[in-house]
């Protein structure tokens, strides 16, 4: 999907754009980011379609910040431009992982006035989120649902690759028990996003994010695995 490097705007407009046309063609998109500012024009072309979609949301941070340095669209705005526009059921949004410094005493006040499910990285430690995602799975029922997936929702020791790290997250198989909970679901869209390569050495952060974009592909509604 062409972008426009100089303006993130226009950006947003020509990915908006790109992903009416795939929506339209009764694609369901699997997409590899970018930030995570991608998914605010990917929402607005799959709810174009869809209707307000319910939001599997992995994630460090809630990216439902107003403005930084007075603009209203970069990485960590999307989902409140989302709710704004009404992109999101929110009474079917979850937020898992979530964690790290912040900029207020009460940082996911915000999401939680919205009606989001939050969860923090503290409720998720040392244990397995098979019996989350069975209660997510109820919340979802049958409407649309999106998953979007932050790579700095999981530990840093993991996927070092990416611009905002935060330790004490997620592990790779907690992240599988995510996705993986999600079969079944009707699934119209997916996203891995803020991968950066060129910060991790090892390669393992591509490795980690290939392979849960791989999972997504395998949880798609009329996908047969063996």
């Amino acid at each position: 999907v062409k972008v426009n490097l100089y303006n993130l705007p226009d950006s947003c407009r020509l990915i908006r754009d790109s992903y009416q046309k795939i929506v339209a063609s009764a694609c369901v998109p699997l997409t590899l980011g970018g930030d995570h500012t991608i998914t605010y024009p990917i929402l607005q072309a799959v709810a174009e379609k869809h209707g307000p979609v319910g939001l599997v949301h992995v994630d460090a941070h809630t990216d439902t910040g107003d403005t930084a340095l007075g603009e209203k669209i970069y990485h960590g705005t999307p989902f409140r431009r989302c709710v704004e526009e009404g992109l999101l059921d929110c009474s079917r949004v979850v937020q898992i992982g979530l964690r790290g410094s912040s900029y207020n005493p009460d940082p996911y006040k915000y999401c939680r006035d919205q009606g989001f499910r939050v969860v923090p990285a503290e409720e998720c430690w040392r244990k397995s989120l098979v019996p989350l995602m069975e209660e997510v799975r109820k919340q979802m029922g049958d409407k649309p649902v999106y998953i979007s997936f932050d790579i700095d929702g999981l530990d840093p020791a993991y996927a070092p690759g990416t611009g905002t790290p935060e330790i004490a997250g997620l592990t790779p198989a907690q992240a599988l028990e995510i996705i993986r909970g999600c079969k079944g679901l009707n699934i119209v869209g997916c996203d891995l996003v803020e991968v950066a390569p060129m910060y991790d050495v090892s390669g393992n952060t591509a490795l980690l994010g290939a392979n849960l974009l791989f999972e997504m592909l395998c949880v798609l509604p009329r996908v047969k695995t063996m």
